[in-house]
């Protein structure tokens, strides 16, 4: 089964975050971040495009820059996988360094460039456990960690998404969540008939100041990545759950 190795390393960096800090000797950041966006096919071509380029184009904005520039250590240490079946976690780029303009563009043209990989639907579970590995195990030292992910549906197969969820906390990663519902085929409801913003509000978000934002249509959503990246970058806490309305 794919995801048995990632339980195994999340359980193993579960111990490191009771024994002390992981990445002691590593390079300090303020904020150690894995952007996990759905990939999946229920995200159409169009939608998979204009997603990318509202990523990049959050990345590069002044407000970011910004958020970063105020931290202590005036960088953070960003990256950006795509995900979709339990065997479907891509990394798209890799942990880089953003201190400036300049790395930020870099960061946005790498993205731009790379091919769509990921295939199949919502491995929820399996998204938290690549990326909470990939926390796990870089070079950097950040007084925060923190999973992002986005999704337009429920936790579709992969490891328990409780046990993951639980673990990724335990190793001291928050994980905040945007909600997507904006094509004709997002945005199922979640388990039990629950609403799909309830199943990741309780099955999902973790952490200290954990919290999801709801989009509704394109601009929500660019709207929404911007303000999500601004909140969990200059660390300001907020409300559990946020719908952006207008």
């Amino acid at each position: 089964m794919p995801w048995i190795v990632p339980i195994v390393l999340l359980s193993l960096m579960a111990g490191l975050g009771r024994a002390g800090p992981a990445h002691a000797n590593g390079l300090p950041v303020d904020v150690e971040l894995v952007i996990a966006a759905d990939g999946s096919g229920s995200i159409e071509p169009p939608e998979f495009h204009w997603q990318r380029q509202a990523y990049a184009r959050a990345i590069t904005d002044p407000r970011v820059l910004q958020a970063i520039a105020a931290g202590r250590r005036r960088r953070i240490a960003l990256a950006y996988i795509e995900w979709g079946a339990p065997a479907s976690q891509d990394e798209i780029v890799g942990w880089r360094v953003i201190d400036g303009a300049a790395a930020a563009k870099g960061f946005a043209a790498r993205l731009l460039s790379r091919r769509r990989m990921a295939w199949g639907h919502n491995s929820i579970s399996a998204a938290i456990a690549y990326a909470a590995t990939m926390i796990a195990s870089n070079r950097f030292d950040g007084s925060r960690k923190i999973i992002d992910i986005s999704g337009d549906g429920q936790n579709v197969g992969g490891p328990p998404l409780t046990l993951v969820r639980q673990q990724a906390a335990a190793a001291g990663i928050t994980i905040n969540a945007l909600v997507l519902k904006m094509g004709p085929k997002t945005s199922g409801p979640g388990p039990a008939g629950i609403s799909l913003a309830e199943h990741f509000r309780r099955d999902v978000i973790a952490g200290q100041g954990a919290f999801v934002m709801v989009a509704t249509r394109r601009a929500d959503f660019a709207e929404a990545i911007l303000r999500k990246l601004v909140r969990e970058i200059a660390g300001v806490p907020g409300e559990t759950e946020t719908k952006l309305r207008r």
